[in-house]
């Protein structure tokens, strides 16, 4: 009883902090045209373009998963999933009805890459695949500056999961899961702590900080099953018209998932 009075006065406060650290993120409108690639760095050569391009399309076309690569300077301050989730909600990446889309962000300037799932993927593709893709197949070549391969070979292996390919290192297969129950279990062990510490200050209200806006988003996207969806509005389902490349839209219903890494 005592705990569910806690949540109660603590569920404002994380509303309020959920809903002004989204107002700081500031994307662009949806355009009318979304190609698989968007690379505002020029970071990749013309012709590592064109192949990641007609790569992404292909695989569109044949399945209709859409995977968007997208290339920034950097996020200007805010968390890389978060900007990764807006583009990829605000966007409506993935077909209508299906919530099939996928964000890869790669952040150069942070040394952040983030890749955000559409709900119609998170059965086949896990943020612990996610992880592990972003380790073993991304970061590696980020390291070595090589972008273009950190992307090719990241995309390749999400392919392959989707299809039920891919083969990630034993060894690092299983340690990932545990990495994350412990740190889920630490996390919400700091978060208790937290709550009866300050539960007893009559009233205290303390500044907002990173960190309770950081706990709102987790907290209530991690509740809204939908998300913020997509799905309505309308690209003549999911942008393809007349036999040729309309670029990717449509659908949307991205909820927080996904993993992230820096280098």
């Amino acid at each position: 009883m005592k705990n569910f009075k806690y949540i109660k006065l603590l569920l404002p406060v994380l509303l309020l902090a959920f809903c002004y650290s989204f107002a700081q993120v500031k994307i662009a409108p949806r355009p009318n045209f979304i190609p698989p690639v968007i690379d505002s760095t020029k970071t990749l050569t013309q012709q590592q373009y064109r192949q990641l391009y007609d790569k992404l399309k292909n695989y569109s076309d044949t399945t209709s998963t859409e995977m968007l690569v997208m290339i920034v300077n950097t996020t200007q301050g805010e968390a890389a999933w978060k900007y990764a989730f807006e583009i990829g909600d605000k966007w409506q990446i993935g077909q209508k009805g299906k919530d099939n889309g996928l964000v890869f962000l790669v952040a150069v300037q942070d040394r952040d890459v983030f890749i955000q799932t559409g709900m119609g993927l998170q059965h086949l593709l896990t943020d612990a695949q996610t992880k592990l893709i972003i380790e073993n197949e991304v970061v590696p070549q980020f390291k070595r500056g090589d972008y273009y391969a950190g992307i090719d070979n990241g995309t390749t292996a999400i392919i392959q999961v989707l299809q039920g390919e891919y083969k990630a290192d034993k060894k690092q297969g299983n340690a990932v899961p545990f990495v994350f129950i412990l740190a889920f279990i630490v996390f919400f062990i700091i978060i208790i702590a937290i709550i009866s510490r300050r539960s007893g200050g009559g009233g205290r209200g303390g500044g907002r900080g990173g960190f309770g806006s950081d706990l709102a988003d987790i907290i209530i996207l991690s509740s809204l099953g939908r998300g913020f969806g997509g799905g309505g509005g309308s690209s003549g389902g999911g942008g393809f018209g007349g036999g040729g490349f309309g670029g990717f839209g449509g659908g949307g219903g991205f909820n927080g998932g996904g993993a992230g890494g820096s280098w």
